[in-house]
C-alpha cells in the first residue's frame, strides 16, 4: 500500500452564478489537467431564499456530464428535450449534456429555507463529445449506504466500494463517488485506485488528511482580539483536499467528527477547449458550438 500524499489543501472561494445564486467554488476554470476528468465543483449551500431562489435559468451545455447531489432542499430541473423532474434530499442526477442541451435548474428550500447540494462537471472524451443526452435521477433510497464497525457511514452513489454497488452507471470517467461520515476521534483509511485522479470535499466538522508530513492545514486570515492575524486552520469546512498518486488515503476526524466526499476518475488526457458551460477537445470546435447556438442549430435531432 502506498499512501496518496496531499498536494494542495484549499478553501472554496464564494462566486455567484445563475439569476444570482450564492455559492462556493471549490475548482473550476482553472488548469483542467489539474483534476482531469473533472472540471468544476462547486458547493450550494445557503439559508437565506433570497441568496438561491433566482436560480439558474435556462442555458446550454456540451461536452459534458452535470453531477447534482442534493443534501437539503429541491431542485427543480427542466430541458429542451422536454424532460422535467424534482431533486430531493439525498437525490442525485447524472446529465450527459453530449452532443448538446438546453436546460434549467431552480432550487427551493426546505421547511427551514435551507438549501444545500453539490454540482461537479466531469469532461467527456473526444469520442462521447457529441453522444445523445442522456439523463440518471436517482433517489436516495436507492443509493447504497454501508455502515462500518466504528460508526464509519459511507453512500456510494457512483463506483464499487466495500462490496456495494452505486447506481449511476456508464459514466465516461468510470469515476468513484462517495459521501463518507466519521465518528469524533476515528481514523479511517480508505483506498482508491493508483491510476485514478483523486480529491476530497470536507463540508461538515474537522478532518486531517494524513501525508508524507505533517498536515499542516489551511492558512487563512482571521480576526482575533481585533487584529487580522494568518492562523491555520483545521476545520475543513468547505475545504478540497487533492491528492497525488497512490492506493490509499487516511483520514483522522476531529472532535465533532468530519463529512466529506470523496472523488476519483480515471484522467482522459486530451486537449481542452473551454469557454463557460461548453467544452470541447479544439477551438474550432468551441466556436462551432457557439455558431450553432446563435443560428438554432445547436439541439441534435433524436434518433
Amino acid at each position: 500500500m502506498s499512501l496518496r500524499p496531499t498536494l494542495e489543501t484549499r478553501r472554496a472561494v464564494p462566486t455567484m452564478e445563475g439569476a444570482g445564486v450564492k455559492l462556493h467554488r471549490a475548482f473550476g476554470f482553472q488548469d483542467p489537467s489539474e483534476l482531469d476528468p473533472f472540471l468544476l465543483f462547486d458547493d450550494f449551500r445557503n439559508e437565506r431564499p433570497q441568496d438561491y431562489q433566482a436560480g439558474f435559468p435556462w442555458h446550454p451545455h456540451r461536452g459534458i456530464e452535470t453531477i447534482t447531489y442534493v443534501l437539503s432542499g429541491t431542485v427543480e430541473h427542466s430541458d429542451s428535450l422536454g424532460n422535467s423532474g424534482t431533486l430531493g434530499a439525498g437525490d442525485v442526477q447524472w446529465m450527459t449534456a453530449g452532443s448538446g442541451i438546453l436546460h434549467q435548474e431552480m432550487p427551493h428550500g426546505n421547511t427551514s429555507g435551507q438549501m444545500h447540494g453539490f454540482q461537479l462537471w466531469g469532461n467527456l472524451p473526444s469520442d462521447q463529445k457529441m453522444t445523445a443526452p442522456r439523463y440518471q435521477d436517482v433517489q436516495g433510497k436507492d443509493i447504497p449506504e454501508i455502515t462500518d464497525d466504528d460508526g464509519t457511514t459511507v453512500r456510494v452513489i457512483v463506483g464499487e466500494f466495500w462490496g456495494k454497488t452505486g447506481p449511476v452507471d456508464g459514466i465516461a470517467a468510470d469515476p468513484q463517488y462517495l459521501d463518507i461520515h466519521i465518528p469524533a476521534g476515528v481514523k479511517k483509511t480508505f483506498r482508491i485506485d493508483t491510476y485514478r485522479r483523486a480529491f476530497a470535499y470536507v463540508f461538515q466538522g474537522q478532518a486531517a488528511f494524513a501525508d508524507a508530513s505533517q498536515p499542516s492545514g489551511v492558512l487563512l486570515e482571521k480576526e482575533v482580539a481585533g487584529q487580522e492575524v494568518n492562523i491555520r486552520d483545521m476545520s475543513g469546512d468547505r475545504t478540497l483536499v487533492r491528492f497525488g498518486t497512490g492506493d490509499e488515503i487516511t483520514v483522522q476526524a476531529g472532535p465533532e467528527g468530519t463529512r466529506f466526499l470523496l472523488i476519483s476518475g480515471a484522467p482522459i488526457d486530451e486537449p481542452v477547449a473551454w469557454h463557460g458551460p461548453i467544452v470541447m477537445n479544439t477551438q474550432a470546435e468551441l466556436e462551432q458550438a457557439f455558431r450553432e447556438l446563435r443560428n438554432g442549430s445547436f439541439i441534435r435531432p433524436a434518433h
